[in-house]
């Protein structure tokens, strides 16, 4: 392909709404142009790398038996009202009506209709097992869409699902699709860990996720280096740091005034104590009524996680702490209420101070299961200093973009959709499903994310719009043009895509440009280097350079790419 051909919009200046890596750099770089918030036009450079991504994932998808389908993008709402998800998702969807006034949906997701599909379809074991994808266009109102192709209201997903007799033959195909999603990101050249994950909306007893680190990620993972444990921060559990001696807290519970210090890191101060001898009361509004979430004092409520155990809850107001507690916020605590509590277990052992419910009081001495009584649960953020709980050692935690998932769905949705089959002794039961998805765009800004300098961005080969691109310096120069298009054409006709640098312009825009957009390998070609009988191959990674035969450069080249 010639530059002067193809629509490449760069830019030189970083565009304002911009921030994480990958948007500013695919704004910049003419791969993507805004059509509004959370709608993107792909443009011919980023469409090349979808298209090779999408490459690679049918490859491995194919190569576990997967077999391509494709779904509709507009979903009856009476097939998500019998899984009950019409309803259990909020505003989220996108919701509409036809011409007959029926309710629609734009899919977000596909088990629904995949199930209805296998409902159908399949009747007996011998139909079993099936393994069915797609790569589809999926919708999702997000509420603040940011990051570029990261967070979208549209977007591209390959989603498979597996249909099993039984849990072993689930187990099987998770395994499967577990291994083949490490051989996708790993083909794309990316870094990546697979962890525990929380199934959320999609239902099941199991889920891992793929996240690749980036600082523009939005998720937090938490991983330990010395024996691999590692999950989201949404599920991670772990040990809190052990407490400093401390000789202040021993005795029977007594009040003590704290005038106007509310916060833990106030009062600690104040009394000259570690934080981590400090229970954290936080005044919950649940479903059944108000409820207290104790943590410790060096560590920060998860809400999902207390989402989990106690549902639908929020933070009480201001104004509610002092109708149930009597007493404003800050000054709350476990000892005298009466109020269900649930605790995390970092609490259990040792001496704490908590409020008093008293204005202007703490009470220290507290030992839980002594002085108060709560549910154990674990519901802190695990955060950096905290312990593995497999090992012991130190875990860290890393902002990462999450790049797929997998899920064992079990029943959840082939019990309400009577997706069912005869077994070997005629008897009917539910097929044992699992859930797969890859989000091809959000692998090409991750790639992004970990491959760029000051210059632009840098592609994984397996991935680039182009394996090289050649840029000969004054097209007007006879010997040079037809050197490039000599390369041009066997490098070409050799397999390789390859991208000229055909335009008029000054070798510095040239340079500029090549750089931005980032192909792996660039082909220098000058009338100075050419008296010699040399060009120019340059890496865009590392930056050098190798000045090379004209004669030779194709088989250098081809021995550098596959090496």
């Amino acid at each position: 392909m010639r530059f002067s051909n193809m629509f490449i919009p760069t830019l030189r200046e970083s565009p304002a709404e911009a921030e994480a890596a990958s948007h500013i750099l695919m704004l910049r770089a003419g791969y993507i142009r805004q059509l509004a918030a959370g709608l993107y036009i792909y443009l011919p450079l980023a469409w090349r790398v979808i298209g090779r991504v999408n490459r690679i994932i049918k490859q491995e998808m194919d190569a576990i038996g997967a077999q391509e389908i494709s779904m509709p993008a507009i979903h009856p709402a009476e097939i998500w009202q019998k899984t009950g998800r019409w309803s259990e998702v909020g505003e989220e969807m996108f919701r509409l009506r036809d011409r007959g006034q029926r309710d629609m949906c734009l899919g977000m997701t596909h088990e629904e209709i995949v199930t209805w599909l296998a409902s159908a379809e399949i009747r007996s074991y011998r139909d079993l097992p099936q393994t069915w994808y797609q790569i589809q266009t999926k919708f999702r109102d997000e509420a603040r869409p940011r990051s570029g192709i990261l967070r979208t209201r549209e977007f591209l997903m390959k989603d498979s699902y597996s249909f099993d007799k039984d849990e072993q033959g689930l187990e099987e195909n998770y395994k499967k699709h577990a291994e083949a999603y490490h051989r996708i990101f790993s083909r794309c050249g990316l870094k990546f860990y697979q962890v525990e994950s929380d199934p959320g909306m999609m239902g099941g007893a199991t889920a891992h996720e793929f996240m690749a680190p980036s600082p523009a990620g939005e998720d937090s993972i938490a991983l330990c280096a010395k024996c691999g444990y590692s999950a989201n921060t949404e599920l991670a559990v772990s040990v809190a740091r052990p407490q400093p001696a401390e000789s202040k807290l021993q005795g029977e519970p007594q009040d003590i005034e704290t005038p106007e210090k509310r916060t833990v890191s106030e009062v600690s101060e104040f009394l000259g104590m570690d934080t981590s001898f400090f229970i954290k009361s936080l005044l919950m509004i649940g479903e059944k009524g108000p409820f207290l979430a104790l943590v410790r004092g060096d560590q920060e409520l998860h809400e999902k996680k207390l989402h989990r155990i106690a549902g639908e809850c929020r933070p009480a107001q201001k104004e509610e702490i002092k109708d149930i507690i009597g007493v404003e916020a800050g000054f709350i605590g476990p000892v005298g209420t009466k109020l269900k509590m649930i605790a995390d277990p970092s609490l259990k052992d040792g001496v704490y101070v908590s409020g008093a419910n008293r204005p202007g009081f703490h009470t220290k001495g507290i030992k839980p299961g002594v002085h108060f009584k709560a549910e154990w649960h674990d519901i802190h953020t695990a955060k950096p200093g905290d312990k593995c709980p497999e090992c012991g050692s130190d875990i860290k935690i890393e902002s990462a973009i999450e790049i797929g998932n997998i899920f064992k769905l079990g029943t959840k949705y082939s019990r309400p959709l009577k997706a069912v089959y005869l077994d070997e002794n005629g008897k009917e039961k539910p097929i044992i499903m699992g859930s797969y998805g890859i989000g091809p765009a959000r692998i090409a800004a991750a790639a992004i994310e970990q491959n760029n300098d000051k210059d632009g961005m840098i592609w994984p080969r397996s991935i680039a719009p182009f394996d090289v691109e050649i840029i000969p310096l004054g097209t007007d120069n006879t010997e040079v043009s037809s050197v490039a298009e000599s390369f041009y054409n066997d490098l070409s006709s050799s397999g390789l895509d390859v991208l000229m640098d055909d335009r008029n312009v000054r070798p510095g825009i040239k340079f500029k440009d090549a750089d931005l957009i980032g192909i792996p390998w660039q082909i220098v070609v000058g009338d100075r280097n050419l008296k010699d009988g040399l060009v120019e191959i340059k890496s865009r990674k590392t930056k050098e350079t190798q000045k090379t035969a004209v004669k030779e450069v194709v088989e250098k080249l081809r021995a550098l790419i596959a090496g």
